[in-house]
């Protein structure tokens, strides 16, 4: 299988709604459950195929796609159809394969309309950990040959200096106690300080969100923030972090142009920034504030998914950028997007 007909495989896996899995199927790994992230509040498993990597919501109800076995070898089918005939299930430790990644906390005094994580709570699958208790898993975690980094992230639940203060304290603990350890975090900020505080206290990567170029759909899922002080804050992430080694999330598939998303794109590799391109995942926890601020939003179909990523690709080699340069977070994780460099 050629590259191009990977990304499209991992592209309608990842549009499509969650995987079928039979209650009587044996799998090597526990499900995961996130607290964060596109997969946020549900079951989830990794699919790994061809050195692809995808995460896909699990249901024992019937649905488009099936994970099956036979004879120890498992195998996805489509409406019933083959659609890969081989495949693994990838180890997720925190979050994702190969990294400890943990959300420090849900609840958020901020009310971006496609954030999932602030509805956990009434549904039980918040995880509360402790500072000490996320040290002990990753301290765990680092008796394990497959663990390669450590993330953290989180909603702002008083006020952002108080998470960056929380953030910072396991960071510097974690350094501490793993010194070669890559560390990536991805705060909400607001001034350039709290982006110094967190490298000092040792983070070699960070995530700073934009959510979207466009700044009419920002005001109405994120209106509560600033785009254009988000913007001042990554070009001082850059200065403190390094260029390649900070990264922004663009959901597409809120009503934007493709345009506009690479128009997005380019500005931030121009600041030495690499996007995280993003497809909007709805789901009955985001869905109707989501629709109520935009309208009707029809899903995001595979061959938009793997344009962007291609094209994206080129203005990478343009500003001498890639998504190798990361060893935390989502761009060395994979399971979400697809991945300029990686995927394609």
């Amino acid at each position: 299988m050629d590259s191009y007909m990977r990304a499209i495989k991992k592209a309608e896996l990842l549009s499509g709604g969650p995987i079928h899995v039979s209650k009587h199927l044996t799998l090597p790994f526990p499900l995961s459950k996130s607290t964060a992230g596109p997969g946020a509040g549900s079951a989830s498993l990794v699919i790994e195929f061809e050195g692809i990597r995808v995460k896909k919501a699990v249901t024992w109800d019937d649905e488009v796609f099936s994970l099956n076995e036979s004879g120890g070898n498992y195998f996805i089918t489509k409406n019933g159809k083959p659609f890969l005939d081989k495949v693994c299930i990838g180890h997720t430790l925190a979050h994702a394969p190969e990294q400890a990644f943990f959300n420090l906390a849900t609840e958020c005094i901020y009310n971006c309309k496609f954030c999932t994580s602030p509805s956990l709570k009434e549904r039980g699958a918040t995880k509360s950990l402790t500072d000490e208790k996320i040290i002990s898993m990753i301290m765990h975690y680092s008796e394990h040959d497959d663990l390669k980094a450590v993330a953290l992230t989180s909603a702002v639940i008083s006020t952002p200096q108080d998470t960056i203060d929380r953030m910072s304290k396991i960071v510097k603990d974690i350094r501490e106690k793993l010194p070669l350890m890559p560390i990536g975090v991805e705060p909400y900020v607001e001034k350039r300080q709290q982006i110094e505080q967190l490298k000092a206290a040792g983070a070699d990567e960070i995530k700073l969100n934009i959510e979207t170029y466009d700044k009419s759909i920002f005001e109405k899922v994120c209106g509560e923030q600033d785009i254009d002080q988000i913007i001042e804050n990554i070009i001082s992430a850059v200065e403190i972090f390094g260029r390649g080694k900070v990264t922004s999330n663009i959901i597409y598939g809120m009503g934007e142009t493709d345009e506009n998303v690479l128009a997005g794109c380019e500005y931030l590799a121009s600041l030495g920034c690499v996007a995280t391109l993003r497809p909007l995942r709805l789901n009955d926890l985001n869905r109707p504030q989501m629709e109520a601020a935009l309208g009707h939003l029809e899903p995001v179909n595979p061959e938009r998914m793997v344009k962007l990523a291609q094209k994206y690709k080129q203005i990478l080699i343009k500003y001498d950028l890639t998504t190798f340069s990361f060893k935390t977070m989502c761009h060395e994780c994979t399971c979400c997007d697809i991945v300029p460099f990686r995927d394609i």
